[in-house]
């Protein structure tokens, strides 16, 4: 049993929750609780760690069969933990890896494409919505918050194991490359005159959202084909970014059930 925080693999587990860098370092991730534990796919989970006290719980261990782990003491336990009242166990994940092939599926082709997205919360959000509306993929700029940050990963409700995604280098050869492949690029904007229930997303399409504050840059939004926008009453000037990209994903969900 593991009963110190000075131990090697809870200063591991501490900096893995802590540093993006050591993250991309590692590549892997951690997790915590039952659901995103057993939603993994087993052959990307490294360790395991679980607490005394979740092991006192006979279901708890029936959850642990055939599973290699270590134990922790409850107050380790707790003081490693990233959450306010810990479930009792962690894992380290490998992190899944795509190519930008396998993000795109033909015609079925649906993307959320994502530019300096500064909250985690709204980062998972945003992946949970998009594998609910059928997106084959998320692609995200370099300035976007890391996937990996543990907010995020349990803002996924394990849709981080599912969904394609990928971090664009030049955001702008991305895009470059998605409309050379016949992808219609649609920015949400305050410039756009059309409301987004206007247009046609049977065909390959991604949505642009840009930055919780700043919207999109002019370089990114120049690239998308059409500017779309989302109506509002009242005194409203925008939505939650992560608000705005599930009505346009949904959208399209909708229009391709017909």
């Amino acid at each position: 049993m593991i009963t110190s925080t000075s131990n090697q693999q809870m200063k591991n587990l501490t900096t893995l929750m802590k540093k993006a860098k050591e993250r991309k370092k590692q590549k892997a991730f951690v997790v915590e609780g039952i659901k995103m534990f057993e939603e993994a796919p087993r052959e990307q989970v490294l360790q395991v760690y679980v607490s005394s006290g979740f092991l006192e719980n006979e279901e708890h261990r029936r959850i642990l069969e055939g599973c290699r782990y270590e134990e922790v003491s409850d107050t380790v336990f707790k003081n490693v933990s990233d959450t306010q009242t810990p479930q009792g166990i962690l894992a380290v994940i490998r992190m899944p890896e795509y190519s930008y092939e396998q993000l795109l599926e033909g015609e079925r082709t649906h993307l959320l494409i994502l530019e300096g997205i500064q909250d985690p919360g709204n980062l998972g959000t945003m992946l949970r919505t998009g594998e609910g509306a059928g997106i084959t993929g998320v692609i995200m700029s370099r300035t976007t918050v890391d996937l990996f940050n543990p907010k995020t990963i349990r803002s996924t409700m394990g849709s981080i194991y599912r969904v394609p995604f990928l971090v664009a280098e030049e955001l702008g050869e991305t895009l470059k490359r998605l409309k050379a492949d016949g992808v219609c690029l649609y920015a949400a904007h305050l410039q756009g005159t059309a409301p987004y229930d206007a247009f046609d997303y049977r065909k390959p399409c991604g949505f642009l959202i840009g930055n919780e504050g700043n919207g999109l840059t002019d370089a990114t939004a120049g690239m998308a084909d059409s500017y779309i926008r989302i109506p509002m009453q009242g005194q409203v000037e925008s939505l939650n970014a992560a608000v705005s990209a599930a009505l346009l994903m949904y959208e399209c969900s909708r229009q391709r059930r017909k």
